[in-house]
């Protein structure tokens, strides 16, 4: 079975959902959770057995908003997503709504779900991750209005709206905050009555405006050291990826990077000019990388972990 399996996760790359239907497979399969037997009591002055956790506590719900089969795997009672496709291997992933399986055409239902067995805690464990980092997304969103405040280069950016003569309607205006202080304020030539997606977008505007500069800038000061050259450079929406690189020189980095601090943008920024060099993540790319950016393993990690506020 090893061999039909592959496993796809990547918790910086949020899956993609695709069509969710299981082409030419049986109705989903009904699981029924069987009463577990009372454990006997014990003799007189012997230790009670101790019943198993899995014995007391309900089993875990996870359903795919669009799953078409389910499967208990342990204490789990997981619903998902199944598709046929033309891959060679069967796939598992993991993302916001649950768990993704695509299998070839000519392997089993059987095969599958023994794929799934196989790989049953590494299932129940992602699961559990992947709601949590969903419960932690949904209390970090932002709410657009006078007074928010985002994450900004390591520090905090509050928004503040200002429709006084002192600032041209739709401008906006940067104080940066004081030495020892991390607050820094961005005003916005906006009424009070502005719609959340008018801020969003205000906002939006200036941070790629700042994006654009700042990178620019880091290009700049790491591209000798590489001994590269950089030709272009796009701003990126991605909701999955940091940045790019092509052989021809051009350069994407999200505009998001700007919620990291310095360092953690330097990484991409290094990351992307070393595939200039090398367009691949030989260990001939990480030296390379290294080579500017000696814990270069460390700003990687909190490029990772770091949890930042979701914009829609």
């Amino acid at each position: 079975m090893s061999r039909f399996l592959q496993l796809v996760l990547d918790m910086f790359d949020t899956v993609t959902p695709g069509a969710a239907t299981a082409s030419g497979a049986s109705a989903p399969t009904e699981i029924t959770h069987k009463p577990q037997q009372p454990v006997p009591n014990s003799p007189s002055g012997a230790t009670p057995a101790v019943e198993p956790l899995g014995h007391v506590l309900p089993p875990a719900q996870f359903a795919h908003p669009r799953a078409t089969r389910r499967i208990q795997l342990g204490h789990s009672d997981i619903a998902y997503a199944f598709r046929r496709s033309k891959r060679r291997t069967i796939g598992m992933a993991i993302g916001p709504d649950g768990l993704e399986v695509s299998a070839p055409r000519w392997v089993s239902l059987g095969e599958v779900e023994s794929a799934l067995r196989e790989k049953a805690d590494w299932i129940g464990r992602k699961l559990v991750e992947m709601g949590e980092r969903q419960r932690q997304l949904g209390a970090a969103r932002i709410e657009w209005c006078d007074g928010v405040v985002l994450p900004y280069l390591g520090d905090r950016l509050q928004v503040l709206l200002d429709s006084s003569a002192a600032l041209k309607k739709n401008s906006a205006q940067f104080e940066e905050a004081a030495p020892l202080h991390t607050l820094h304020t961005l005003r916005l030539g906006l009424p009070r009555y502005a719609t959340p997606e008018q801020i969003r977008d205000a906002v939006q505007a200036w941070l790629m405006r700042r994006a654009k500069v700042l990178f620019t800038e880091r290009l700049n000061h790491f591209a000798p050291q590489l001994g590269v050259q950089w030709q272009r450079l796009s701003l990126s929406s991605a909701a999955t990826r940091w940045g790019s690189a092509s052989a021809n020189g051009a350069i994407r980095l999200n505009w998001r990077l700007l919620h990291h601090k310095l360092a953690v943008i330097d990484y991409v920024v290094a990351h992307e000019l070393s595939h200039l060099r090398v367009m691949d993540h030989s260990p001939r790319f990480w030296d390379t990388v290294q080579s500017v950016m000696p814990d270069y393993a460390q700003r990687r990690r909190v490029l990772k972990e770091e949890m930042l506020p979701p914009w829609h």
